[in-house]
């Protein structure tokens, strides 16, 4: 899948989490440990892709899904021009 993502030209980058506890840092700059998820649901990885439409990143989402056999959750994140 990932493959095919990259011959696509769409796939920027991904990676797994290694822990689902997040550390929280505040405007202030205090450090607290975030929130242990109680649910059975994890967050596993994250792909960053670059289509054109939604409904492409849905058909993308769908193909993630199928070969990792896991759920995706579809969020759009802002691009940055000065990034």
């Amino acid at each position: 899948m990932l493959r095919e993502a990259k011959a696509a030209g769409v796939w920027n980058f991904g990676a797994g989490v290694q822990r689902q506890q997040s550390t929280i840092v505040a405007t202030d700059g205090t450090i607290t440990v975030g929130p242990v998820p109680e649910t059975k649901a994890v967050v596993g990885g994250f792909s960053i892709i670059e289509v054109s439409s939604r409904d492409e990143a849905l058909d993308w989402a769908a193909r993630i899904a199928a070969a990792c056999r896991c759920a995706q959750e579809v969020r759009e994140i802002m691009f940055d021009p000065e990034s």
